[in-house]
C-alpha cells in the first residue's frame, strides 16, 4: 500500500489541501476560497466548508485509503470558543483583530514577562479572555478546531498557542496566566508533529486509523515547506515587507525587535519583520517598470549608494526605531540605477537582520531560501546573494500546506 500524507492550510483567503507521497512528491491538491461559501471569513462554518471542499478535491485523485496521516495549519492568533461537544459559540476573532479593551491589555502587561508573545493589541490571550465571556467550555485556535473536526479531540500545538501565552521553553501554560484567565478553558498543548489521535468515522472515506497530527501556524508551515531543517537555515520572505526566519539551537526572545521563537521539530524558529520590502519599491515604480528596469541592471557592479527603502518613517527590525526616516537618494539619472540602489538597500537590511539574529544568540547563517514575489527577480536575487555571501537554495515548495503535510509525514 502506498502511504500518503495530507496537509491542510487555512489561510487568510481560503483553504488548501495537499497530498504528499513517501518521497515528498506532491500527488494531488485542492483549494477553496472562503468567499465561495456564505457566512463571511469570521465564520467557523465557512472555515470548515472551505477545508471540506479542498480536501475532497485532493482526495478525488488518489486512493483515499492510502492516506495515513494528516495535519492542519491556520492563521496565527485566529481563535474561537466552543462548547463541550466542539460546536462554535461565536464567530472567530481573527489574527489581525485589534483589542480595544485597554484595561485587559494593561492587566496582561502587569502580570506577564517581557518575553511572552501574549502582549500587545493583537494578543491571542486577549482574544481568549474576550471569547471566554461566551460561557465556552474551551477556547481554541483555528487550526485546533479544524483538526478536532477530524479527531474529535480539541488539542492545540506549541506554535499556535504561543501568542496565547504558552511558554514553549517550560512546555506549559505559565502560572501567571491564571491572573488573566482560568487556564482550564485553554486547550492541552502538544509539540507540532505529535500524533493527537485517529480519524475514526468520517465523511471523507479516510481509514479509521488515519493519524491526526498536531499542526502549526501558517507562517511556520510556510517555513517548513521550503525544506529548511537545520540550525543556521534561514528563509527570507520578500513580499510587500521583508520577513526573516532562522532555525536556531536556542530560543531567542527580543520583544524590542518583535522577535519570538517557535519550537518546532526539536529546534527553535526565530524571526523578525522589517518594514522594508516590495511596498517601498512601488512608491517609485510599477510592477511592470520593475520587471523592465531589472533587465538593465548589472548586479555584479555596486551603485555605491546607501539607501534604506521604506514607505514611511519607522522601522522595527533589524533596528527598532519608530522615527527612522527612509533614505531613497540621492537619485541617479538612470531609473535602472535608482531601482538597483533600492534592491541593494533592501539586501543590506536583509543581511543586517540575519546578523542581528546571530548577535542575539542564533547560529551563523549557513543557507538561505527565498520566497515571495521578490524571489523571482534574478537581478535582485544576485544582489542579495552577493550581500549575504551565500547562494540562494531553491525552496522545495511555496505552499504552506506542503509544510503541514511534511509534519504529518514526520510524525510517522
Amino acid at each position: 500500500m502506498a502511504k500518503l500524507f495530507l496537509g491542510i492550510d487555512l489561510g487568510t483567503s481560503g483553504a488548501r489541501a495537499l497530498l504528499l507521497d513517501q518521497t515528498g512528491q506532491v500527488v494531488a491538491s485542492g483549494k477553496s476560497a472562503l468567499s465561495d461559501h456564505s457566512g463571511g471569513p469570521r465564520s467557523p462554518a465557512v472555515w470548515w466548508a472551505a477545508a471540506q471542499h479542498a480536501v475532497r478535491m485532493a482526495l478525488a485523485d488518489v486512493m483515499v485509503q492510502d492516506v495515513v496521516a494528516l495535519a492542519v495549519d491556520g492563521t496565527s492568533g485566529t481563535m474561537l470558543a466552543i462548547d463541550a461537544a466542539g460546536a462554535p459559540l461565536s464567530e472567530g476573532l481573527m489574527y489581525n483583530d485589534v483589542c480595544t479593551d485597554t484595561d485587559l491589555l494593561k492587566r496582561i502587561l502587569a502580570v506577564s514577562p517581557e518575553t511572552t508573545a501574549a502582549r500587545g493589541v493583537t494578543s491571542g490571550l486577549a482574544r481568549a479572555v474576550q471569547l471566554s465571556a461566551t460561557g465556552s467550555a474551551r477556547v481554541l485556535h483555528q487550526a485546533d478546531w479544524i483538526a478536532g473536526k477530524f479527531s474529535g479531540r480539541w488539542i492545540s500545538d506549541e506554535n499556535n498557542a504561543l501568542k496565547s501565552g504558552y511558554d514553549p521553553v517550560k512546555g506549559c501554560w505559565p502560572d501567571w496566566i491564571e491572573n488573566v484567565i482560568d487556564s482550564a478553558i485553554l486547550p492541552d498543548v502538544l509539540a507540532p508533529g505529535t500524533v493527537v489521535g485517529e480519524v475514526g468515522f468520517n465523511e471523507f472515506g479516510l481509514r479509521s486509523d488515519c493519524k491526526v497530527v498536531a499542526g502549526t501556524t501558517d507562517g511556520c508551515a510556510s517555513f517548513l515547506a521550503t525544506g529548511a531543517t537545520q540550525a543556521g537555515d534561514g528563509v527570507s520572505a520578500l513580499g510587500s515587507t521583508l520577513t526573516i526566519k532562522l532555525l536556531s539551537n536556542h530560543p531567542i526572545f527580543a520583544p524590542q525587535f518583535g522577535i519570538y521563537s517557535h519550537k518546532i521539530l526539536g529546534l527553535w524558529l526565530a524571526g523578525g519583520a522589517s518594514n522594508t520590502g516590495g511596498n517601498a519599491l512601488l512608491v517609485d515604480f510599477s510592477s511592470d517598470q520593475i520587471a523592465a528596469l531589472s533587465e538593465q541592471i548589472n548586479p555584479e557592479i555596486n551603485t555605491g549608494l546607501m539607501y534604506y527603502p521604506l514607505v514611511k518613517a519607522g522601522e522595527r527590525f533589524p533596528v527598532n526605531d519608530p522615527d527612522l526616516k527612509p533614505v531613497m537618494g540621492p537619485r541617479p539619472n538612470a531609473d535602472s540605477l535608482h531601482l538597483q540602489a533600492m534592491f541593494e538597500g533592501i539586501a543590506a537590511i536583509e543581511a543586517q537582520a540575519y546578523r542581528r539574529l546571530t548577535e542575539l544568540g542564533a547560529p551563523a547563517l549557513r543557507s538561505v531560501r527565498s520566497v515571495g514575489g521578490g524571489a523571482v527577480n534574478p537581478a535582485w536575487t544576485r544582489i542579495r546573494e552577493r550581500r549575504l555571501s551565500l547562494a540562494m537554495s531553491e525552496p522545495l515548495s511555496n505552499e504552506a500546506a506542503y509544510g503541514t503535510a511534511l509534519l504529518a509525514k514526520e510524525a510517522l
